[in-house]
């Protein structure tokens, strides 16, 4: 892994990306966040040494170098997960990547399914905390030093100051957002009424099929992280209905606007 991930850093240092100040993993219908940004550099991931290359809707496959504001950014437009069959150590390999690119701030977004009956269709979550429940953990098996320690500290994966930051850019632009605990699990089914029961008798607010193994990776090398999760599904009791995943982008474009603006705020303070 260490050899791979210096290979495609080094590849694509040499196409001109250089020291970014923010990395950023756009997820299900939040791609066209990259309007924000001043791009210097487009690339399609099958053109990158060693990466996947994302075979879900919506998830567009380039990796995309430029500024927003005078600030530099790498974003992932498209990302990798876990059921579509990649290992774990390939979902969250471009992680890797960005911290040898020089990136020390992860930016990741999402569509979620609200289980707290505060939450409506749309809304938009500032990530506090999360439950991981993946099948598989992103830092299985022998210990690679030279990333980061064996037994990684996370008393603080979703950085409290980044949330302030936001809470206030958000009340500027007179946009409502909630606070809440994302819980991961594999997908890709939708959860059934009993696992959306399940997910609030834990604790979240929100669950969706990614995110939690970035943030983990991210945190095994000293990364701080910021996350947003656009809710586009109710799984609250009483009231869960169908849902498909055309259905999951179309509300996540609807808020696309919004979370693209906050983010592009937040980057140039």
């Amino acid at each position: 892994m260490w050899e791979q991930v210096q290979e495609t850093a080094s590849y694509l240092k040499n196409k001109g990306i250089t020291a970014p100040d923010y990395g950023i993993i756009l997820g299900t219908g939040l791609g066209n966040l990259v309007e924000k940004i001043e791009a210097d550099l487009v690339i399609p991931y099958e053109k990158i040494p060693n990466f996947p290359v994302s075979t879900v809707e919506g998830h567009s496959g380039e990796l995309i170098f430029g500024k927003i504001g005078n600030k530099k950014v790498i974003a992932m437009r498209g990302r990798f997960h876990y059921y579509e069959g990649w290992t774990m150590q390939q979902t969250v390999f471009p992680v890797r990547v960005m911290k040898y690119l020089g990136v020390e701030k992860l930016i990741v977004s999402n569509a979620s399914g609200g289980v707290n009956p505060k939450f409506k269709v749309g809304d938009i979550m500032l990530i506090t905390d999360h439950i991981n429940m993946m099948p598989e953990h992103p830092l299985h098996g022998k210990n690679d030093e030279r990333f980061g320690p064996r037994f990684v500290d996370m008393h603080e994966p979703y950085s409290k100051q980044m949330i302030a930051e936001m809470e206030l850019i958000a009340e500027k632009q007179e946009v409502k957002v909630h606070k809440g605990i994302y819980l991961a699990l594999q997908g890709p089914t939708f959860e059934t009424p009993a696992e959306y029961k399940m997910v609030k008798i834990l604790g979240a607010d929100a669950v969706g099929m990614s995110t939690v193994p970035e943030v983990i990776v991210a945190k095994h090398m000293g990364m701080i992280c910021f996350g947003v999760s656009v809710i586009t599904d109710l799984g609250v009791e009483g009231i869960v209905e169908a849902v498909s995943h055309e259905e999951v982008q179309e509300v996540a474009k609807k808020s696309e606007k919004i979370v693209g603006k906050l983010v592009e705020e937040f980057v140039k303070n």
